[in-house]
């Protein structure tokens, strides 16, 4: 039997072969098992945590956390589930729900100067802790998609949480619904971007805009669509402080469901 080749390399995916990741997404349940595991651990206080924004080319990334009771069946009735996968009428709807049931819950944002500064990914970690902090009372566990943060609770970094977690799925809704309402308030001040419609994401009509005006203050320099606005220096400055200079295709699956909301 010939050995392999060094060289080769297997791909491994949690995606079932022949499905798009949108169906094995749908595919799942969202519920409190995860919430319902940890208390039989003895946690008591589970907050849920997660971030929307971190694909966008404009404006802040944003975290939400919400604590949840024990008692969730009605938020699960109302098929509370990951943000992307809702629409703009049904968030909003969620949203008010999850504010009044919810024993706490906070939304933090972290701008785009930051962004540019620290990188996408520690801009998103520092959200979300400073969402959690802004919580009012101390979680002794924190159920977070895809992540760690620094914060001295527990953590179950979860992946597609916000598919599988009440808590994750609730804290994407506020989260979302709130970049939301700050990119309409944008666009206002910049009509001639489209801020409303694509939210800040790299869709057509954004990059389109982008080549016509060039980018305002509050787009992500380290990011490539604005980046090359300002010359092979702030590109080579970009990747220097960012460890990465971004690009939409990396965070595809952010993109396509921000066109209709």
């Amino acid at each position: 039997m010939p050995k392999p080749s060094p060289h080769h390399s297997r791909k491994y995916s949690l995606i079932p072969e022949g499905q798009t990741k949108e169906q094995m997404l749908r595919s799942l349940v969202c519920s409190d098992a995860p919430e319902q595991a940890l208390r039989y651990r003895g946690f008591v206080t589970i907050a849920g945590v997660d971030e929307v924004g971190r694909g966008a080319l404009f404006g802040p990334v944003v975290a939400g956390a919400v604590i949840l009771p024990e008692r969730t069946a009605r938020l699960q009735r109302l098929g509370l589930r990951d943000s992307k996968q809702l629409a703009h009428e049904e968030r909003e709807s969620l949203r008010k729900e999850i504010v009044k049931c919810a024993v706490a819950y906070a939304v933090a944002e972290v701008d785009a100067e930051t962004i540019d500064r620290v990188n996408i990914y520690q801009a998103s970690r520092l959200a979300m802790r400073l969402a959690v902090d802004a919580l009012g009372c101390a979680p002794d566990h924190l159920l977070i998609d895809a992540m760690r943060i620094d914060h001295p609770a527990a953590q179950t970094k979860l992946i597609y949480g916000d598919s599988l977690s009440i808590s994750i799925a609730a804290a994407s809704v506020l989260a979302k619904v709130h970049r939301d309402a700050l990119m309409c308030e944008f666009d206002v001040q910049y009509p001639q971007y489209g801020l409303a419609s694509h939210k800040g994401y790299a869709t057509p009509e954004h990059r389109r805009a982008l080549e016509e005006h060039g980018p305002t203050q509050w787009h992500r320099r380290s990011f490539s669509p604005v980046a090359k606005f300002y010359g092979d220096e702030a590109l080579e400055a970009a990747v220097a402080t960012t460890g990465l200079l971004f690009d939409n295709t990396e965070f595809q699956e952010e993109i396509e469901p921000c066109q209709s909301a």
